[in-house]
């Protein structure tokens, strides 16, 4: 039974409908007499500082720590929830909430606060990625984006105008007009289709690794990913042309699956990376430059679902 929670917020998810959520969500749950602790950080390392202090004292530990917020949000409360045994519980609020989606969590703030109280928990698998410039394994529960990919996100993440999904069609547009496919080199271990140590090597304009089918909203990137298969699935864009990226641009960002000869699927246990110069972005946030390693980690989090 959830009796108490850590509420965490980014006033800035959704640009500002993250702080609208949390407060309201934070009433919701004091009517229902649930005690709730607010953690807002000045900075992401703030915020998981402050997670971290909630969860140290196993007297006056939370039940479930909440992220009311996005996918960037969630992916600071990870760094210092996994391995807790404490639920996470999703009130969206940000513009992707693409985990929340996976997990058929509600949009609506109340139905979001109802599920968490119900108390029914699904494991989920995480990953993490360490890049040689951040020096640590990072955990992320969407998708890591890189090169084009990765830019479009962080590029997004700076525009003021549109609002929602359309944000990442405009930055992938203004991304366009720059270098597209770099030279990649992909290392698969424990692939169920590949041997140990199968390596790719080839010229691509992204490549995105998945925990999760979807981010930026519902655009489906890795369309055949499970969230509890203990498996990255990898989505890689090879060389194309401007012309083709840009038809590709409006099935993406509907939702629909990438139908592109260029466009390949792999799976596997631990993914190795590299590029010239490519960055990469985990839950939407940054993650540092390639060369970067990933692996999954199966059943890591335990979710609070409907």
């Amino acid at each position: 039974m959830i009796r108490s929670v850590a509420l965490v917020t980014n006033p800035l998810s959704g640009h500002g409908k993250g702080a609208l959520v949390a407060v309201e969500a934070a009433n919701r749950f004091t009517d229902r007499g649930v005690q709730v602790t607010e953690i807002r950080g000045d900075s992401a390392a703030e915020s998981e500082r402050l997670v971290r202090k909630a969860l140290a004292d196993p007297d006056s530990r939370p039940d479930a720590v909440v992220a009311a917020g996005g996918d960037g949000l969630v992916g600071v409360v990870l760094q210092a929830l996994v391995g807790t045994g404490v639920p996470l519980g999703l009130v969206p609020g940000g513009t992707g909430n693409d985990l929340a989606r996976e997990l058929g969590v509600p949009d609506d703030t109340d139905a979001a606060v109802t599920t968490v109280l119900g108390g029914k928990t699904r494991a989920i698998d995480l990953g993490t990625v360490e890049t040689e410039q951040s020096g640590r394994a990072v955990w992320f529960a969407t998708v890591t984006g890189t090169g084009l990919d990765a830019r479009v996100t962080l590029r997004a993440n700076a525009l003021r105008w549109p609002n929602g999904p359309m944000r990442y069609t405009v930055a992938a547009l203004l991304e366009l007009a720059g270098k597209l496919a770099v030279p990649y080199r992909i290392e698969l271990t424990g692939s169920p289709d590949h041997p140990d140590d199968t390596v790719i090597e080839l010229d691509a304009v992204m490549v995105a690794v998945g925990n999760t089918r979807t981010y930026g909203g519902g655009m489906l990137i890795c369309p055949d990913a499970l969230i509890d298969d203990g498996l990255l699935d990898l989505t890689v864009v090879g060389a194309m042309s401007r012309l083709d990226m840009l038809r590709l641009l409006p099935a993406l960002s509907s939702g629909k699956r990438i139908d592109h000869p260029a466009a390949v699927q792999y799976r596997a246990r631990e993914i190795r990376l590299s590029a010239p110069a490519a960055p990469a972005t985990a839950d939407g946030d940054p993650a540092g430059l390639l060369p970067a390693h990933f692996r999954a980690a199966p059943g890591a989090l335990d979710v609070l679902v409907p």
